[in-house]
């Protein structure tokens, strides 16, 4: 059914709760609005109160709001060839294909969803334009699980509530659920299964009932056309050949949509 439409396709330290920025996307009233707009390039200046996401590869994103601040999510250390340094990277490390051991120092903030001392990791940054924090979840090893080796990380910029799923391997339970709050934007995977399956990566996309779905992570065409033939039920699907997108609350669809988008290594005009 999608197949013709694959073919225009070429994913700190902590800080006590009485001194945190709280986050507006927990127990929060649904959002307004959002409103789409292409741009040509990453380099293009934004609106105020927008947001650009940019589909890198395979679950790298570049997440910029409009002072210049950005977030670039499961960071491997190679994004393009670039003169680029994001303000802050996200990784987990359930594959060597999420994370590099050897960011950038001059990166500012560099975020891991993961403990190096087995604890779980804590991330609630506050950068002015951009909050990012964290929510653990557990990963699968082959000599068992790695409790709290993963994190979703979520990114609270222009108004959006916006989160990426990263390795996730099992549905979040109730706490997990609450810490999310409401999500806006969701880059989920659909692999078929190396991260989460696919009937149950569609159930927990149906509990956070994001208004954005962004597909990520996906190796082969049929785990995509089985993901958005399930969920073409509730979500309109748009397949247009982008690489990116900008968002606003000025305008939310009346139906929830999946933007299929076409990952591209960043590059200058």
């Amino acid at each position: 059914m999608w197949k013709h439409l694959l073919i225009l396709l070429g994913l700190a330290s902590p800080m006590w709760a009485e001194d945190r920025r709280p986050s507006h996307c927990i127990a929060l009233a649904q959002a307004p609005g959002l409103d789409y707009v292409q741009q040509a390039s990453f380099r293009d200046p934004l609106e105020k109160n927008h947001v650009r996401i940019s589909y890198i590869a395979h679950a790298s994103f570049l997440i910029q709001a409009h002072d210049g601040t950005s977030a670039i999510t499961d960071f491997t250390g190679f994004v393009g060839n670039v003169d680029f340094l994001p303000t802050v990277v996200t990784m987990n490390h359930a594959h060597d294909t999420h994370w590099t051991p050897y960011p950038d120092p001059a990166i500012p903030h560099v975020l891991q969803g993961w403990d190096d001392l087995e604890d779980r990791a804590v991330h609630h940054l506050d950068l002015g334009s951009m909050l990012v924090r964290n929510v653990p979840t557990d990963i699968r090893r082959f000599d068992g699980v790695e409790e709290n080796g993963n994190s979703i990380f979520v990114f609270e910029v222009a108004g959006l509530c916006i989160a990426h799923l990263g390795h996730l391997h099992h549905e979040p339970n109730a706490a997990q659920y609450a810490a999310l709050g409401r999500m806006d934007v969701v880059m989920a995977a659909v692999d078929g299964g190396r991260s989460l399956d696919t009937q149950t990566m569609m159930r927990v996309l149906r509990n956070v009932k994001a208004r954005v779905v962004i597909p990520m992570h996906w190796f082969e065409g049929w785990t995509l056309e089985s993901f958005l033939a399930g969920m073409s039920g509730d979500y309109e699907i748009v397949i247009d050949g982008a690489s990116d997108l900008e968002l606003s609350l000025r305008t939310l669809p009346s139906r929830p949509v999946i933007r299929v988008l076409a990952p591209r290594f960043l590059q200058d005009p």
